[in-house]
């Protein structure tokens, strides 16, 4: 006796249809799986074994084949549970599924026949309705996944007995309703632009990365407020579009880290690794390679404290995220591309004491030259060069620190940011590009014209300084997105000298 039924296992962040093939034939007992199962998948046969008997249904004691089509797909997780189950059941005619655009089913099951969320719900979900399927049935601890998908019919059980009477007829289950989404940050007032006393450039520095979408560099003494800073940057960012929400909420899905959230996540990112993070753990990697740090920052901030505390190895990783938006992991398995597009703010000191050019009567920098030399080396000079922006931050002083002065609101710079943005859209409106940082060579020759003034000032600079054609690049980008805060539609020599300032201020 022979049944199809259909289920989905997960390849990097998006879900793929696994065609699950029953066979149930006289013979010795057994129940062999064959389709490059992984382990989880390998011991569904004892928990669907116990699932089928606990539910009330006979196991067949017979000789079981199970199929995961195609054979060549790598099938990972305790999804795939649920339609190995059915398939059994329907192999021995317990159930009669539909042949016309049959469902997709996904769940794990636990021994007594209860339905268990499962990691990954939403690409699932997506694929099938990518597939043109109209229905599919997933465990109800997966509900709020289910809510935020519109054009499939999203059915939730909470034990495999629920699903089959609803399968056979008896007791119907009712179809999520969709719930719309909700993509404006919520209202947050534990961290804010206006706490941050002084530190003008720092804040303009912010100000520019958060509207051009460009990576950060902040050099400064211990307590000058660096962190404080970066924490911050994602209170400015424009809100999140539909495609962006979703996308992020299915990366949080495949890494199993929705389960204390409920619904789509509207807030962008901010990832904090410790310097101590591996390289795996950061850019991703397994057996089957797993969403790191830089993809689980993707539409949001990746933020390293202490930039040459990590290890060199980790660091030099960071190049193919930073200047392609995605990062690609290869293993013997599988290899597996990861959307990693994210604005990176580090933070470090000047010299390993941390008070080089901040002595005073109480701060004397002991570090030697060797010391201080061999700490900046930690920092490779091609990761440096896709930093857009490097500045330093100074120690507060006391005035500053207890003035009375009214700083600008996050919310108020915000709205800068978003008309920024605006005005980028606009402009890169058909390139499948979404900011300045984004831009290649043929967008900044097209997109950021400069006066006279300017080019003459960007080539003695140019020449001044040594610089790389990425660094020339780089520099103009700033300068457009400068442009764009201040509305104006051609480059000027204000804008490229802040660009330049902001670039090679912590130089020498």
């Amino acid at each position: 006796m022979y049944a199809r039924t259909w289920g989905e296992t997960t390849r990097g962040i998006n879900g793929e249809m696994v065609a699950v093939e029953v066979d149930v034939a006289n013979g010795l007992p057994a129940f062999e799986m064959v389709g490059l199962p992984d382990t989880a998948v390998k011991e569904s046969k004892e928990r669907v074994k116990a699932a089928v008997k606990n539910t009330g249904f006979y196991f067949p004691d017979t000789h079981i084949t199970v199929n995961l089509a195609p054979a060549d797909l790598k099938k990972d997780g305790s999804g795939l549970d649920l339609p190995i189950a059915l398939g059994i059941l329907a192999a021995k005619q317990h159930i009669k599924l539909p042949e016309d655009n049959p469902p997709v089913f996904a769940g794990e099951l636990a021994l007594d026949g209860s339905l268990r969320p499962i990691s990954g719900i939403l690409p699932m979900i997506l694929r099938a309705r990518e597939e043109g399927r109209d229905t599919i049935y997933i465990p109800r601890g997966n509900a709020q996944e289910g809510k935020l998908v519109d054009g499939i019919q999203v059915f939730t059980a909470k034990t495999l007995l629920e699903l089959v009477d609803h399968l056979q007829g008896k007791e119907l289950l009712e179809p999520l309703e969709k719930e719309p989404l909700q993509l404006e940050n919520p209202e947050d007032n534990s961290v804010d632009f206006a706490d941050v006393q002084g530190q003008v450039v720092a804040k303009r520095a912010m100000e520019i990365a958060a509207a051009g979408g460009h990576n950060v560099l902040m050099v400064g003494a211990p307590g000058a407020g660096k962190t404080m800073l970066a924490r911050r940057l994602p209170t400015i960012l424009p809100p999140m579009t539909e495609e962006e929400a979703l996308e992020v909420t299915k990366i949080y899905s495949i890494s199993g880290l929705l389960k204390r959230r409920s619904g789509i996540i509207s807030e962008r990112p901010f990832r904090s690794p410790h310097h101590t993070v591996s390289q795996s753990a950061l850019i991703g990697g397994g057996t089957i390679p797993h969403p790191g740090e830089v993809t689980l920052s993707h539409h949001g901030v990746l933020f390293l404290d202490e930039l040459p505390e990590f290890s060199r190895s980790a660091l030099e990783v960071l190049r193919q995220p930073l200047e392609d938006g995605m990062v690609t992991i290869s293993r013997v398995q599988a290899s597996l591309t990861y959307p990693a597009r994210f604005i990176l703010v580090a933070a470090q000191n000047p010299c390993p004491c941390g008070f080089w050019g901040e002595e005073d009567k109480v701060h004397q920098c002991s570090c030697r030259p060797g010391d201080i030399a061999r700490y900046r080396k930690k920092i490779s000079g091609p990761l440096l060069d896709r930093i857009d922006i490097q500045i330093h931050v100074p120690r507060l002083q006391y005035q500053e620190l207890k003035s009375d002065k009214k700083e600008e609101s996050s919310a108020v710079i915000r709205q800068r940011v978003v008309a920024a943005r605006e005005i980028q859209r606009q402009r890169l409106k058909g390139t499948h590009l979404y900011c300045n940082a984004s831009m290649g060579r043929r967008e900044v020759k097209a997109f950021c014209p400069m006066t006279p003034e300017a080019e003459a000032l960007l080539e003695r600079y140019f020449v001044a300084l040594g610089l790389s054609a990425r660094s020339h690049d780089r520099i103009i980008k700033v300068a457009r997105t400068i442009a764009d805060l201040a509305k104006s539609p051609i480059i000027t020599v204000t804008h490229l000298g802040e660009a330049i300032q902001l670039r090679t201020s912590i130089q020498g």
